[in-house]
């Protein structure tokens, strides 16, 4: 699977998915086209689906958000007969490479969180209307849903029967959601994980699997009138008009790096190295709400999250030997405060939310990301604001200090905003600045009365925002040291490493979801149980089970 993935798609290029709207109320149609995979080799049969079917349905939640803030509920429904979704397709497990597996589960679970949140994020419920076999991934699509109604009738059911059927775990949140979100007893989760054929009518209801169970008859027009229910029940405001998510500036070279209108990725094979340098606002602040409205997906705050949204998916799939992402920044700290908080002061504005939203979005990819990250706080930077939190997402953060010769760029300076403090949490539900300093609570405290300061290098070090500072004599030296032992690593153990540090302090589903696909599932698809000739991922659909090698590890 050497081609090149684009997460970039919009409507008129949907394969997979149709949405019907009806004031506050959507309907998402899943209707997968067989022959529509992503790659050659397999069918999608069973509205069963690959990474392609699930960029549509990123592409559509996120067009939800932005395109359509009047809707308040989504029905999300199968377009066939007698199947909601067989989960992702076998076929291609079976032939994907291990990291496309990996990577593949990672997207569909934080597309799935993004639905999952939309009700407190956007004011937008989504229900799952199961008709017909809702089985693996299937059912996680359900699970990720506000509300889960399940037709009364023979062909109906949920299951998760990964572990029965294909010696791997459900492991995109399906085992998380049953025990932490819908809080069904141990015994019962172990024995609806166990079975191939699931749970069907009263009983999925009585084991919290589903939370409602209609009769075949008046299914439709239940979910009709739960629909509408939740929709006049939302407190989220009438006659809202959104904005268009036009097409992203991007070109690719010949070498493989990536330009935007605010973003570039550059690209160091021989180093195995990536820099994504983001850009400061290239436009004046907008006047107000209004304004900011009005320039549509062409509004600084909104475009550089989309641009740098695109630029670590593509590098997550596409470049997977570049272990290494640098992160700099250029640009005028005041005016990308400014244009911050034009948002931060209207927040209770649809838009204004919704890129907030975004941005905390985007920097949970970042911290999902399995590459190490540093950050360059260079001169000339604007690691303000937002941007700032890239520097406590990154394992390192180097920066430079005092005057660099024939360096006339305004000093390397780190600038807090009141958003560092709870904008943009964490996926343990903490800022990143709580989770960086979760031994020293109170310092948390006291660097809010530095906000709005340029923290150049030596304020910066002593109050342990960046890792080192260096002056111009070590700079240079330092940071290739640093690059060229990084990459030395074993990328196993650095992936290890990294996502165990990254995540300090509690557990939250979200953690526990993203512990288990990263350690757990990350370990069982490479067990030949899973993918080995004679296991079961091979032979599904060939009438022989899997052989196993029996030993417990």
């Amino acid at each position: 699977m050497s081609k090149v993935i684009d997460f970039q798609t919009d409507p008129s290029q949907y394969r997979h998915w149709r949405v019907e709207y009806d004031g506050p109320v959507a309907r998402l149609y899943m209707d997968v086209d067989e022959k529509g995979g992503l790659f050659d080799g397999y069918e999608l049969k069973l509205n069963s689906y690959d990474l392609g079917v699930d960029i549509e349905l990123a592409d559509v939640v996120q067009r939800m958000r932005f395109e359509h803030p009047e809707v308040k509920v989504v029905v999300m429904q199968s377009a066939k007969d007698k199947v909601f979704c067989a989960g992702a397709n076998i076929r291609m497990l079976g032939g994907a490479s291990h990291a496309h597996k990996v990577n593949f589960c990672k997207f569909t679970n934080e597309t799935r969180n993004t639905f999952e949140a939309a009700e407190a994020d956007s004011g937008q419920k989504y229900i799952a209307a199961v008709k017909g076999a809702c089985a693996g991934g299937g059912y996680e699509l359900a699970l990720a849903c506000n509300h889960i109604m399940l037709t009364n009738d023979s062909a109906s059911s949920v299951a998760l029967p990964e572990v029965p059927l294909l010696a791997v775990l459900p492991g995109t949140g399906g085992l998380t959601r049953v025990t932490d979100k819908r809080k069904v007893r141990r015994d019962r989760a172990d024995v609806f994980c166990s079975i191939e054929e699931g749970v069907k009518g009263q009983r999925a209801k009585d084991w919290r699997l589903v939370d409602e169970v209609i009769a075949n008859s008046r299914f439709d027009e239940t979910v009709a009138v739960r629909a509408r229910e939740f929709a006049a029940q939302s407190s989220k405001a009438d006659g809202l008009v959104g904005i268009a998510l036009t097409p992203l500036s991007r070109t690719f070279a010949d070498d493989g790096s990536v330009a935007y209108s605010l973003v570039d990725v550059a690209l160091d094979r021989d180093g195995r190295r990536a820099t994504i340098t983001l850009s400061g606002p290239d436009t004046d602040v907008p006047a107000d709400m209004d304004a900011f409205q009005a320039q549509g997906a062409e509004a600084y705050m909104l475009r550089l999250a989309r641009e740098l949204d695109d630029a670590i998916l593509h590098l997550r799939l596409n470049e997977r030997e570049l272990g290494l992402v640098a992160f700099c920044t250029q640009g005028d700290p005041e005016a990308l405060i400014a244009h911050e908080k034009l948002l931060l002061d209207n927040a209770d504005h649809w838009l204004a939310n919704e890129v907030l939203k975004y941005w905390k979005r985007v920097l949970k990819r970042v911290d999902m990301t399995s590459r190490s990250l540093v950050a360059l706080i260079e001169h000339g930077s604007c690691f303000a604001g937002v941007l700032a939190e890239l520097l406590w997402s990154v394992d390192r953060s180097y920066m430079m200090m005092e005057e660099f010769e024939g360096d006339n760029r305004h000093m390397a300076a780190v600038t807090l905003s009141d958003s560092n403090f709870g904008t943009y949490p964490m996926g343990n539900d903490l800022t990143r600045l709580q989770t960086r300093f979760l031994g020293e609570p109170n310092h948390v405290e006291k660097l809010k009365s530095s906000v709005g300061t340029p923290l150049e290098a030596e304020a910066a070090e002593e109050l342990g925002l960046v890792t080192y500072a260096y002056d111009d004599i070590d700079w240079e030296d330092e940071v290739r040291l640093f690059m060229e032992e990084r990459a030395s690593f074993s990328p196993d153990a650095m992936t290890g490493m990294e996502a165990n540090l990254r995540f300090a302090g509690p557990e939250t589903m979200e953690t526990r979801i993203f512990g288990r696909l990263t350690a757990w599932q990350n370990w069982i698809f490479q067990r030949p149980n899973a993918v080995g000739a004679e296991g079961a991922l091979q032979r599904y659909g060939s009438g022989q089970r899997g052989e196993y090698n029996m030993e417990r590890v």
